[in-house]
C-alpha cells in the first residue's frame, strides 16, 4: 500500500538527515504553511534555515516574535512525534501531548488562561465575521471522547473520514490555543 511505503520512507529519511528528501520537504513546507495560516511571519526560506541550522538571518525588517521561532521549532518536534507514534491509535492523551509539544516554552505556556497541557478553561470561538461557536470548556472532554469513539468505530478510515474528524475537532476547539496546528497534525498522523 502506498501510504505504508510513505510512512516507512518518512521514518527512514528522518534518520538520514539528508537535505532535499521527502522528510525534509514535508517538515519545512508543513511547518511553514501551518504556522503561516496562524499568522506566523517567518518566510519559507527562514523556516528551512531554522530546520537545517537552528538559526536564521531575517530577510526583512519585520519583527519576528519569539513565539513564532519557538512554535516553528516545536512544530518540527511535533512532526517527529507523529512519526514516532504513527501506527498507534489516536487518543485523547496523544492529542493533549501534541498541544503540549507545540506550545512548550511559549508565552501561552506561562499564561494560565491557555492551560497548556490541558483543555481550554475559557470559551473560544472561530472567526471574526462568520463566527462559529465551539464546545464550552465543560463539554470539551465529553465531546472529544464522543468524536474519538465514533472515529475508532470505523473499520478503516478514508481520507473523507479524516477530513470529517478534522472538521469536528475544530468545532470542539479543545485548547486555549494551537487547535488549528494540532488539528492539521492529527490529519497528517492519520
Amino acid at each position: 500500500m502506498l501510504i505504508d511505503k510513505l510512512k516507512l520512507e518518512l521514518v527512514e529519511q528522518r534518520k538520514s538527515k539528508f537535505k532535499g528528501n521527502i522528510y525534509h520537504y514535508s517538515q519545512v513546507n508543513f511547518a511553514y504553511n501551518s504556522n503561516k495560516i496562524e499568522g506566523g511571519k517567518l518566510t519559507e526560506d527562514e523556516t528551512e534555515e531554522i530546520f537545517e541550522t537552528d538559526s536564521f538571518i531575517p530577510k526583512s525588517e519585520d519583527t519576528i516574535k519569539f513565539d513564532d521561532l519557538t512554535e516553528m521549532k516545536n512544530h518540527f518536534r511535533l512532526f517527529d512525534y507523529c512519526l514516532d507514534i504513527i501506527d498507534e491509535p489516536l487518543t485523547k492523551d496523544i492529542i493533549i501531548n501534541m498541544n503540549k509539544i507545540l506550545k512548550r516554552n511559549t508565552t501561552d505556556e506561562e499564561n494560565p488562561r491557555y492551560n497548556v497541557g490541558g483543555f481550554k478553561i475559557v470559551p473560544n470561538k472561530i472567526g471574526l465575521i462568520n463566527v462559529i461557536n465551539t464546545s464550552a470548556p465543560e463539554d470539551v472532554e465529553k465531546d472529544l471522547d464522543n468524536l474519538l469513539k465514533e472515529y475508532h468505530s470505523l473499520k478503516s478510515a478514508t481520507i473523507e473520514d479524516i477530513i470529517d474528524f478534522h472538521f469536528l475537532f475544530e468545532r470542539i476547539h479543545p485548547f486555549g490555543n494551537g487547535n488549528g496546528r494540532v488539528g492539521r497534525m492529527i490529519m497528517f498522523k492519520e
